[in-house]
């Protein structure tokens, strides 16, 4: 069993830069994919960016160039670096650590607006 929690959202200007990050507990994180999506009312979860146990990344379009995923083994946490919001970028993010379909955790999300 893992527990998340992920912190770091808030209010931010457009063009602004925020860090969330998503702290386990209960297990060790780094022997699992992680990856953080996000949801809009009305809208399905999407994924943003996802990182494996060897530290391959993945992003969605939208956010490639401009999000960095990351994970610190020793504190047991993955980031989420956000750089050059954009209002379209409002959401509330959620980690999750998947192993295989009958393990797969998820955080209580955070909230990320970006608004001038």
């Amino acid at each position: 069993q893992v527990q998340l929690v992920e912190s770091g959202g808030g209010l931010v200007q457009p063009g602004g830069s925020l860090r969330l990050s998503c702290a386990a507990s209960g297990s060790t994180l780094s022997i699992y994919v992680v990856g953080w999506y996000r949801q809009v009312p009305g809208k399905q979860r999407e994924l943003v960016a996802a990182i494996t146990s060897g530290g391959s990344t993945n992003y969605a379009d939208s956010v490639r160039g401009r999000f960095t995923i990351s994970r610190d083994n020793a504190e047991n946490t993955v980031y989420l670096q956000m750089n050059r919001l954009k209002p379209e970028d409002t959401a509330v993010y959620y980690c999750n650590a998947y192993l295989r379909a009958t393990m797969t955790f998820w955080g209580q999300g955070t909230q990320v607006t970006v608004s001038s």
